[in-house]
């Protein structure tokens, strides 16, 4: 049995836009995703994906259901198989059944804790004249450095003046603190911290770096139950605007040249955090960007870094986006060519020196290569195999076929007949669609998905029972009563298997059209009112049809009661 907290702690860091977008490719439509659907034949799409509320609803066929069950209905698992996936992606480790299950820590804990260590260095930055003058010496302004939180962690343990039980879990397991052979220290010590956000503004971790000479130069968080270097982006959540505004996004390799890019005015960059560009990466750009351009050094180490980009890209790409690459001059980094040459000199070679990915691909398959030998050819089409079947963009990856054809001298029917070819697209049956009948009862119940620690305000005794969801939404109210307050995508999930499956999963698709920005907790406020209205309104004619005198004391005072409020 898989503990209920674990599957709410895995669909709080799963992201239902990238899970589903890594296999059927998404386009931005308001502020959901849409896409034709995978589980039946439609010209228009009508398969709708919600960022917010992580779940998905095809207003064709009518499937629906959080991340969870999409990997169980695309790829054909079963629930273990799927969270197991799942976990793997989020970089968590599904718990042993046998015994007392390992519980993953509580992820408010670790939040408080990191918000309360970024505050603490930003305001140790202030108090540090030799932090300060580092970073003027690379040439950042404080105007930056509030932009990106930047702080200061001093020398030695300062977090145990920061929180009270400095020995307490959240600590070791948000990264803050080391438990070594000699006790627990902090960290991050004497080094620049930079704290890394999430898409939705929330600090998951730190990254620190040196004020100088030290090794490691650049320290990140580890792997946390918030933080997975391979799934974030440090300074996205900073560049949204601006990667909007200027139609593209550039990848580097480390903060500093995020800062300091923005710095001259350059704001539409991202980092990778101490790693090679993962796919996730790339489709968490892409979904942001049409062009995404990668920026590295010219010499045999930024081709290589170059190219294991380039591989993680490619089943990433859909048609009709872009990646290109930057190659800068020996030497140099995007933060120390700005520097010496300049905004206008730097944009200059976004414009004019970028090489399309198709053609590094091609370029870096044909190096070094005799292609005037059948050898040559054939090794050529060996190291290719492998990469054309992870490109799913159908007309790109015919793109590249066309090319490789003409390198190794032959036809692309050949080609495909050599196994050289791209990945199938697949199909799935459609299932008859469901379609939910309003009701205010409905309504009461949608919103109680949003906010179910108010349950408990609510009484039965005020639904209509010729309403044939009274019955339901009674159970939902005591069921909701005892969950505690997960998120939309742990409830649908905790509802799984139970009567109240079909419900939950009805008044999720009803609420994908409600604006991000809706006021639940007014709304609540409304339907309560308007169900307590109601209920004194029958309750008042209930009695009101009995003759007097079989009304008790009781009934003859709530008969007056109710008159007088109506």
């Amino acid at each position: 049995m898989i503990p209920r907290d674990f599957i709410d702690t895995l669909l709080a860091r799963a992201d239902i836009v990238d899970v589903i977008d890594r296999r059927v490719p998404l386009k931005k439509a308001g502020q959901n995703y849409q896409a034709c659907c995978p589980f039946h034949n439609e010209k228009t799409p009508s398969f709708t994906v919600s960022p917010t509320k992580q779940f998905y609803h095809c207003f064709g066929c009518g499937a629906h259901g959080t991340a969870l069950g999409f990997l169980m209905e695309y790829e054909h698992m079963g629930f273990p198989d799927a969270v197991a996936a799942l976990a793997q992606d989020v970089g968590l480790t599904v718990p042993e059944s046998a015994g007392e299950p390992e519980r993953p820590k509580s992820p408010p804990a670790l939040w408080d804790a990191l918000d309360q260590a970024a505050q603490f260095y930003r305001q140790q930055l202030k108090q540090s004249p030799r932090a300060v003058d580092y970073l003027r010496q690379r040439g950042l302004t404080g105007q930056i450095a509030a932009r990106y939180g930047i702080g200061y962690a001093p020398d030695g343990s300062p977090l145990k003046q920061v929180f009270r039980d400095y020995m307490a879990d959240a600590l070791a397991a948000s990264g803050l603190v080391i438990d070594g052979e000699r006790g627990r220290y902090d960290r991050f010590r004497d080094r620049i911290m930079f704290p890394i956000r999430n898409v939705k503004g929330q600090i998951v971790g730190f990254g620190g770096r040196v004020l100088g000479e030290g090794e490691p130069k650049y320290l990140n968080s580890p792997e946390t139950p918030l933080f997975h270097k391979g799934s974030e982006v440090y300074g996205l959540f900073e560049a949204r605007a601006a990667i909007k505004a200027a139609g593209r996004v550039i990848v580097v390799e480390g903060y500093m040249d995020v800062v300091a890019l923005a710095q001259h005015g350059v704001e539409f960059a991202v980092a990778t955090l101490g790693t090679a560009t993962t796919p996730v990466h790339a489709r968490t750009l892409l979904r942001h960007s049409d062009r995404l351009i990668y920026a590295f050094d010219g010499d045999a180490a930024g081709r290589k870094a170059a190219w294991r980009a380039l591989e993680n890209t490619l089943e990433a790409l859909q048609d009709g986006k872009e990646a290109s690459f930057l190659f800068l001059p020996q030497g140099e980094d995007p933060d120390s060519y700005i520097r010496r040459h300049g905004r206008d000199a730097f944009l200059h070679l976004l414009d004019t020196d970028t090489v399309p990915l198709s053609a590094f691909l091609v370029r870096e398959l044909a190096r070094d290569r005799r292609l005037d030998t059948e050898e040559g050819r054939a090794a050529l089409l060996k190291e290719a195999r492998p990469l054309l079947a992870r490109i799913a963009a159908p007309l790109f990856a015919g793109l590249v076929q066309r090319n490789l054809a003409e390198l190794a001298r032959v036809t692309p029917d050949e080609l495909r007949h050599l196994g050289v070819q791209s990945a199938a697209p697949r199909r799935i049956p459609a299932r008859p669609p469901r379609r939910p009948a309003p009701s205010r009862l409905r309504g009461l119940a949608r919103i109680l998905l949003m906010s179910p620690q108010r349950a408990g305000e609510i009484d039965a005794r005020w639904f209509d029972a010729d309403d044939p969801l009274s019955r339901p939404v009674s159970e939902l109210v005591e069921w909701l009563r005892g969950i505690g307050t997960p998120g939309l995508p742990a409830l649908a999930e905790a509802a799984r298997g139970s009567t109240l499956e079909t419900l939950v999963g009805e008044l999720m698709v009803d609420m994908l059209d409600k604006d991000d920005g809706w006021d639940w907790n007014a709304e609540f406020d409304g339907a309560v009112q308007q169900l307590r209205d109601d209920w004194r309104r029958r309750r008042m004619q209930e009695l009101a049809a009995r003759p007097l005198a079989s009304l008790s004391t009781e009934e003859r005072l709530e008969l007056t009661d109710l008159a007088r409020a109506s």
